[in-house]
């Protein structure tokens, strides 16, 4: 079975940085759109950032612009998220996500994952 398998969270203190990373099992990330998102507590899901298999175009959320980059291994299956210059407000569980691709090319705000990893926490706190 195809599962998304998320790692990297913990504990940081404003400033700092955190790469989180996702990897797919069963089958590889090539064919796929695949992006990140986060949920603080109390709020709606949000999407952060996406890479799409189309193009490699990758696009943020506005709040994250500047400060996180994702990428991808495809040799190892797996998508990054460098996540510098860390804030209070970036407090969520994040998710990894796939979507297949399908007509247009797939941008972190049209996005509509077909699959999502279980999640991790990122605390920012001093």
């Amino acid at each position: 079975q195809w599962q998304l398998v998320e790692s990297g969270g913990g504990l940081v203190q404003p400033g700092e940085s955190l790469t989180l990373s996702c990897t797919a099992t069963g089958r590889g990330l090539n064919y796929y759109t695949t992006g990140w998102f986060r949920q603080a507590p109390g709020k709606e899901r949000e999407g952060v950032s996406c890479i799409s298999s189309k193009t490699g175009r990758t696009t943020y959320a506005e709040s994250v612009k500047g400060r996180f980059t994702i990428s991808t291994d495809n040799a190892k299956s797996t998508v990054y998220l460098q996540m510098n210059n860390l804030q209070p407000e970036d407090t969520a569980v994040y998710y990894c996500a796939a979507e297949v691709p399908v007509g247009a090319d797939i941008t972190i705000g049209t996005m509509s994952p077909d699959y999502w990893g279980q999640g991790t926490q990122v605390t920012v706190s001093s």
